[in-house]
């Protein structure tokens, strides 16, 4: 079996902080969303990960160490960029083999052994599924439709769903199924985007099973989305040689990387990430992440996301997304 970690999106609702980062590679404390996914999936067969140009480099250099084949697609933007269902067609015409196919951006706390066993007794398609157990959520994701121990149907972002129970983008693909996901492709170009519509399709040709999952499970889209998933999976680590003065408290969990300067009267956290190289004067931080290099002095940040090398000064941020080398200077 091949494992296939897809990450070759632009994550275009998180801009501007993944404009210039992916967003696999963002912090969820000291690790990267994608290492979660990786340490759940790296046992179950070869590994490679499905990006494009544009973030190539930074995921060799993540890749370094680690037991996984990098698979470049050659497209730098959204409007170019093949989609899901393409970019894995493109690279099973490569492969003999069956495919655990996991969205490189998706992060859970449950363990993904049921869904082999599923696949090991039947050799037919598995999808893993979730409740949300809200309709009205149910219509952002893929609905399945069941009978029995089979899936039926699978509409994605349906207007009237008919079950909360959806898909985490995890899948297992026999090989027997291969040459349906390239004619899928290559019929279907206007649906390339979306392994649900793909899945829609097969259930009228395949059986296709399912396992459902409970614990913890998000769908990283939305700063929100983000934000409660590091609450969920941050660990505390305060690198040694940050400086804190005795005035300022960190309330764990945090993590803040080297060479970072808190001063004054700040309050860090709790749920709070700081990269490398930050300067933290007299403020109050939480449930925020600021990348690196950035100056805030007489700051409260809440539930908000800095992006690199901005400079801010006296001003209350809730719920904000601030680019990079931003200046902002409050009254």
């Amino acid at each position: 079996m091949k494992v296939v970690i897809l990450a070759g999106g632009y994550a275009t609702r998180l801009w501007p902080i993944t404009k210039n980062r992916a967003k696999p590679l963002l912090p969820l404390g000291k690790k990267k969303i994608i290492d979660l996914v990786f340490e759940k999936v790296r046992d179950f067969g070869d590994v490679l990960v499905s990006t494009n140009k544009r973030f190539e480099d930074d995921f060799r250099r993540w890749a370094e160490g680690k037991k996984v084949e990098i698979v470049v697609e050659e497209t730098r933007s959204e409007e170019e960029k093949l989609g899901a269902v393409k970019a894995l067609a493109e690279i099973a015409k490569e492969i003999n083999d069956d495919l655990f196919v996991i969205a490189g951006d998706n992060v859970f706390d449950f363990n993904l052994q049921p869904l082999l066993e599923v696949f090991k007794e039947t050799e037919d398609p598995v999808v893993a599924l979730y409740d949300v157990g809200d309709l009205e959520l149910a219509k952002r994701y893929g609905v399945a439709e069941l009978s029995g121990d089979l899936v039926v149907d699978f509409e994605e972002k349906p207007l009237n769903p008919k079950s909360s129970l959806v898909g985490v983008a995890i899948y297992i693909f026999p090989e027997k199924v291969i040459p349906f996901l390239t004619k899928y492709s290559k019929e279907r170009k206007d649906k390339a985007d979306k392994l649900g519509e793909f899945l829609s399709y097969l259930c009228k040709i395949e059986k296709v099973r399912y396992v459902k999952f409970n614990g913890n499970w998000f769908d990283i889209g939305t700063p929100d989305s983000y934000i409660e998933a590091i609450k969920t999976f941050m660990e505390n680590d305060v690198s040694r040689n940050v400086e804190v003065s005795r005035a300022s408290k960190i309330i764990e969990p945090v993590v803040v990387e080297k060479n970072v300067r808190i001063s004054g009267r700040s309050i860090i956290g709790p749920y709070t990430y700081i990269a490398e190289g930050c300067e933290i004067d007299s403020c109050d931080l939480s449930e925020s992440v600021v990348f690196n290099g950035c100056i805030l002095k007489k700051v409260t940040l809440w539930r908000s996301l800095i992006d690199s090398n901005c400079e801010i000064r006296n001003i209350e941020l809730k719920s904000s997304i601030v680019g990079s080398n931003a200046k902002i200077q409050g009254g």
